[in-house]
This record gives structure tokens, C-alpha cells and sequence, in this order.
């Protein structure tokens, strides 16, 4: 009775706000205390986090961030890779056993203040249970593709390398791929002549994931010698941008016959496939070799369905002698940020070609493969001579048709002159 009395006492004299003061107080201090413990479980690994050290971060300022490491990453010579493998981030479902209303509740807040992103949540909400966390101290070169690859999604190209087969098409790519804002598939996916009945689903899945902002890229050099091509691509997108890359035909075809030669040595010589009949002069134009240098003849096809507003061509000799400066051209044409440069080029005197500078975290540079450089055989003057006069009216009207003059013709005085000597 007594004790009872004493609390009846107690309660009357202490006002019933200041007893809910005092109440909410040790839940408060509680609660805090609850997630100081599970601290590590509700922070993701990298900076891109929807709360990370107590900040709120917005969606905007999420992309933000992201970009700005993709930039970064550029500009320590990050090696770019193709990696299609994703981690997903960790999330506080992982951990929702422990203290479970209180942190439930805190998490549901901060999660609505947040306002992540579809693509994140998708992530968060696929990751497997006890996944294992990722440290925050990842590389550049990881980042770039975590990042993409975990916030982004498959999308159909918004550009394509389109030709020529031996013009330097690889070497273009490559650099490309050096750019953050620029994520193209590897190999050649030869869809819009060898694969179109796969469908635009196939197509679209061989892709990369990009983000927002970013462009994805593909490259077969088949495409611009495919006669079907331009209405397919056209089909698909109609305001796609598409990148040609050419160089002298005489010095095209060569060079592809090198390649065909490395593979079937028993072929015949340059100089029997180039003519129907040498002695009266007639070159096989069928010959694939050539054929594929008269550029003017598959152009016409490509500007019955595209502007050419919407074609940029890049010299393959200035790539070589001016990578950045072509490069510079190219970017500009994508509507991209200029990052790269002259200073992620260096000339390989082995190669006779540039190659990307190595990454700091690599102890090889980043340089085209054995298929590439392979030193020509020589070739008869005379064959030279006749396949240089056989393209002129070809090259002239290319010129013509793209507003450019390449040059070519130099090269063949050039030669002219070191055969006289």
C-alpha cells in the first residue's frame, strides 16, 4: 500500500509531459545506439550510396558522382575490358533479424528520403542473401564497369562503326572505348547481314549496359558493303550515327589480302587475283579485295536512307599519323566530352601504328593484336600503277559526294617518284 501510495505521489507532482519527454529520450538514445551497431550494414560500398556517412544523396547527385568517377578513370589510362559480370550492393534486408521494428522503421525513412533509382533498386532488390560486400577500395578501371553495369541497362546502339574491313576500324574502337561516356560490345555482331532474323531482342542483348548519357556502341565492318544494310539500320533507328573509316583502296586491298593470306597460304598471288586478263589490263573488280574500295558505289546505297549529317568519315592514314586529332573529330561528331587525347597515344615503331598508353595499373601497353601491322608483301609497281588509275574516278567522286578530299592521289605521285628514283 505504501509503495503504491509513494507512486500515485510521484506521478501527481510530475507532469505527465515531462514523464513523455523522458520516454522519448531513452528511445531515441536507443534507437541511436541500435544503428551505431548495424552501421556497417546499412551503407553500401561505393560513393554512390543513397546515404553514405549520414548525407542524403538525391538522385542527380547520384549520376553526379558516377560520372564523375567514369571521368577519373579516363584520366588515369584506366585499361577498359569487356566484363558483363555485375555485383549487386548489399542492402539492410541482409540484416533485418536484428532489432527489427526499430530498424525497419529507420530504414523505410531513409530509404523514402533517398528516392533511389529504378536501376538501383532492381539491384538492391535482386542481390542475393549473405552476399559478400564489396570494399570500397576499388580500382578505377572496376568502377567504371561496376557502376555501369549495375545502374545501367541494355540498349540498341545509338551508333555504329559501320566500314571499312581493313581501314582501322579496330584501332578506332579501341580508343573509343577509352572514353567513360562511350560502351561498345567487343567482337562483331554481324547482325544486319548475317543475324537480322534473330530479331532486334537478340541484337539489343549482346550489348553492354550503359547509363544514362552514355553511348553504346557496335562495329562491323561488313555493314557498309552490305547491300540491305542501310534499310535495316534505318528501320531500327533512323537518327543513328554512323562512323566510316577509309583509307587509300590500293593500300585497303592489300592489306586484305595479307589477312587472307596469313590464313590460306596456298592462295594466289596479289597480282594473278587483281586481273581478269593482265596483259590486256582488265581488273577484277568482282575480286572482293577491290571491290570494297570503290567506295563511291556503296555510299549511294547508304544516302538513300541516311543524310549525311548523320555519316562521319575518318581518315585511316591520319589515324595513324594524328590519332588525337581524328579522335577529337569523332567525339565531336558523337556530341562527346573530349577526353581523349593526345597524351593516351604513343607511336609503336614495331607496329608502324599508335597504340593507348599503358594503364598505371598494367605493366603491358594497351596495343592491337598480332592480326594487326602485319608487313605487306610486295607487290609488282605495274599492279600498283594500274589499280591506282583503276580508283581515281572512284575516289574522285567520293570526294565529291562527301565533301572531302582524302588525298590519295598524292600518295600515288609519291610512289611514282620513289619508283623513278
Amino acid at each position: 500500500m505504501a509503495f503504491w501510495s509513494s507512486t500515485s505521489v510521484f506521478t501527481s507532482k510530475v507532469p505527465r509531459k515531462i514523464l513523455f519527454m523522458f520516454t522519448l529520450s531513452l528511445s531515441v538514445t536507443y534507437l541511436f545506439y541500435s544503428l551505431m551497431s548495424c552501421y556497417n550494414s546499412l551503407r553500401f560500398p561505393l560513393q554512390e550510396n543513397y546515404v553514405y556517412q549520414g548525407r542524403l544523396v538525391t538522385e542527380d547527385t547520384t549520376f553526379g558522382t558516377l560520372r564523375e568517377k567514369l571521368y577519373s578513370a579516363s584520366q588515369g589510362f584506366a585499361e577498359f575490358t569487356e566484363a558483363d559480370g555485375s555485383t549487386a550492393a548489399p542492402t539492410a534486408r541482409d540484416h533485418a533479424d536484428a532489432d527489427a521494428d526499430a530498424e525497419r522503421r529507420t530504414v523505410e525513412w531513409i530509404r523514402t528520403q533517398a528516392s533511389p533509382t529504378k536501376p538501383a533498386a532492381a539491384a538492391a532488390a535482386t542481390a542475393p542473401e549473405h552476399q559478400e560486400r564489396q570494399d570500397f577500395s576499388t580500382t578505377d578501371s572496376e568502377l567504371r564497369v561496376n557502376c555501369t553495369s549495375d545502374y545501367g541497362e541494355k540498349r540498341l546502339p545509338q551508333a555504329i562503326i559501320i566500314g571499312v574491313k581493313k581501314g582501322g576500324t579496330r584501332a578506332l574502337l579501341e580508343a573509343l572505348r577509352v572514353h567513360p561516356d562511350v560502351r561498345a560490345v567487343g567482337n562483331e555482331p554481324h547482325f544486319f547481314d548475317r543475324n537480322y532474323e534473330k530479331g532486334l531482342d537478340w541484337y539489343r542483348d549482346l550489348m553492354p549496359s550503359t547509363l544514362e548519357g552514355q553511348i553504346t556502341m557496335e562495329k562491323t565492318p561488313s555493314y557498309f558493303v552490305t547491300n540491305h544494310a542501310p534499310k535495316r539500320i534505318h528501320s531500327m533507328a533512323r537518327d543513328i550515327k554512323l562512323i566510316i573509316v577509309v583509307r587509300n583502296p590500293v593500300t585497303r586491298a592489300i592489306s586484305d589480302y595479307t589477312q587472307t593470306l596469313s590464313k590460306k597460304p596456298e592462295i594466289p598471288t596479289f597480282e594473278v587475283l587483281a586481273f581478269k586478263n593482265r596483259t590486256l589490263g582488265l581488273i577484277d573488280a568482282s575480286w572482293s579485295a577491290l571491290r570494297i574500295g570503290i567506295y563511291a558505289l556503296h555510299l549511294e546505297s547508304w544516302m538513300q536512307y541516311f543524310p549525311l549529317s548523320q555519316m562521319h568519315f575518318v581518315s585511316g592514314e591520319r589515324l595513324i599519323v594524328d590519332p588525337a586529332g581524328e579522335m577529337a573529330k569523332v567525339q565531336d561528331f558523337l556530341g562527346l566530352k573530349q577526353i581523349v587525347t593526345d597524351k593516351h597515344f604513343y607511336f609503336n615503331k614495331t607496329k608502324g601504328f599508335p597504340c593507348l598508353k599503358k594503364p598505371e595499373d598494367s605493366s603491358t601497353p594497351r596495343c592491337l593484336g598480332k592480326s594487326k601491322g602485319r608487313t605487306h608483301p610486295k607487290i609488282d609497281p605495274d599492279v600498283i600503277r594500274r589499280l591506282h588509275k583503276f580508283y581515281k574516278p572512284f575516289n574522285m567522286m567520293f570526294y565529291q559526294m562527301t565533301g572531302q578530299n582524302f588525298e590519295w592521289e598524292l600518295e600515288e605521285d609519291s610512289e611514282s617518284r620513289s619508283s623513278q628514283d
